[in-house]
């Protein structure tokens, strides 16, 4: 079985993610969740972008928003702002939703058993954001390992992988490796305010911003919103 599904938020990890699968892996699917985030538009422009790829993807609705906890779900937790990138200081930040990459994980394996996929792809990375816990080696095994001792499927000899194939690279060299893969990120969104033009004032954006001008081009999403009048 070479089938693969991709956790695809809309993002620059992911885009490059789903890109570095279909290189790989046929056919290749993604699942984007829908789990109460401030900023849905993801969601909308993952969905433009798979449809251009041609990529089948299945949108999962799960309301963290219940949980809480975290500046994307809850109302009550401010979104933190800076004026540059040294700003943003080390520790949880509150942007972190309480255990959210394993829940992600765990539904992307539920689907995974049923399309048959046996491969899952994830766009995680610690070196330009290593405060986030769901993003680490230890984290991405241990869940594997979890998958392949408790779904019918592993039962039956049909192991699942995850793939974490940018985890020790820079936001830079995953944009590098999108655009020599053919990667189109101009509807890739990273803002965590919740609006498609970016708030350049969120965490996000300012990570997202270095790392274009660490590639040595232009963002595509920004060139794209220039060409519309909208920058």
């Amino acid at each position: 079985m070479n089938q693969a599904l991709v956790l695809f938020s809309g993002g620059i990890d992911s885009t490059t993610a789903l890109y570095w699968a279909r290189e790989r892996f046929s056919p290749t699917s993604a699942v984007t969740f829908a789990y109460g985030q401030r900023h849905e538009v993801e969601i909308q422009l993952a969905a433009e972008l798979a449809r251009r790829l041609g990529v089948q993807q299945k949108i999962l609705v799960v309301d963290l928003s219940q949980i809480g906890g975290s500046a994307l779900t809850d109302t009550d937790v401010s979104l933190p702002t800076f004026r540059r990138v040294e700003e943003i200081g080390g520790g949880s930040p509150p942007t972190y939703v309480p255990f959210r990459n394993g829940i992600f994980l765990s539904l992307a394996a539920a689907w995974a058993e049923v399309i048959e996929a046996r491969n899952i792809v994830c766009g995680f990375n610690i070196v330009d954001s290593p405060h986030y816990p769901d993003t680490r080696s230890a984290f991405v095994r241990a869940m594997e390992n979890a998958f392949n001792a408790g779904t019918e499927a592993a039962a039956q000899g049909k192991h699942f992988a995850i793939h974490v194939p940018f985890i020790q690279k820079k936001k830079s060299e995953i944009i590098r490796l999108g655009l020599d893969l053919g990667a189109d990120f101009s509807y890739s969104i990273s803002c965590y305010a919740g609006a498609e033009i970016p708030c350049m004032k969120c965490s996000s954006c300012l990570l997202r911003q270095r790392a274009w001008q660490e590639a040595g081009t232009e963002d595509h999403l920004i060139v794209r919103l220039k060409k519309e009048g909208r920058l």
